[in-house]
């Protein structure tokens, strides 16, 4: 059985345009996960909303895991509420970070408005990706301060949580299931 740290953000502190903050929407896709990858038969731990990132890095390299995936929203840079899209972040010697993002991405053009607003990201700064012992992923779901991205996110919690577990499934080589 496969087995997962799932990390959803801890940044209560990133408010989404229109109300709630990353901490709310990435923990709200991990519950909805959680039937899904019970009946997929995908192991998990999660980090609690109390964590930080550092604390969610130490809990998962105190166990063994198949896989870390951080679940975020972005926030524009120089003009904020322009930028959409959804990005998975890699560390880029990891092959199998690499190919958990690619599945991820590739999983969210089928349900992001944007299709070609998906894309992966090498990164060596990243502390989920580049400090954690399992292959990650970090993917930052979505521009919180867009006011298309957060609506989105709020109206398909569900949909974004199955595609995650899909994504998951396929990684492994497993079927994915519906819960009962």
């Amino acid at each position: 059985m496969p087995r997962i740290y799932l990390s959803p953000s801890t940044q209560e502190f990133n408010p989404y345009v229109i109300g709630g903050n990353e901490e709310y929407y990435m923990n709200l896709i991990a519950d909805a996960m959680e039937p899904y990858l019970y009946a997929t038969g995908i192991d998990f731990t999660r980090n609690t909303p109390d964590m930080t990132a550092a604390s969610s890095i130490t809990a998962s390299n105190s166990g063994y895991y198949d896989l870390h995936l951080a679940l975020h929203s972005n926030a524009s840079g120089g003009t904020p509420g322009q930028a959409r899209g959804i990005e998975a972040y890699y560390y880029p010697t990891s092959q199998n970070g690499r190919r958990a993002a690619e599945i991820i991405a590739n999983n969210f053009e089928m349900i992001y408005p944007l299709p070609n607003g998906t894309k992966i990201v090498p990164t060596t700064t990243i502390g989920e990706v580049r400090r954690t012992r399992a292959p990650s992923v970090l993917v930052e779901i979505g521009y919180h301060d867009n006011f298309e991205d957060a609506t989105w996110v709020r109206d398909n919690i569900n949909s974004i949580a199955r595609n995650l577990v899909i994504s998951l499934a396929d990684y492994f080589g497993i079927p994915f299931r519906e819960p009962m």
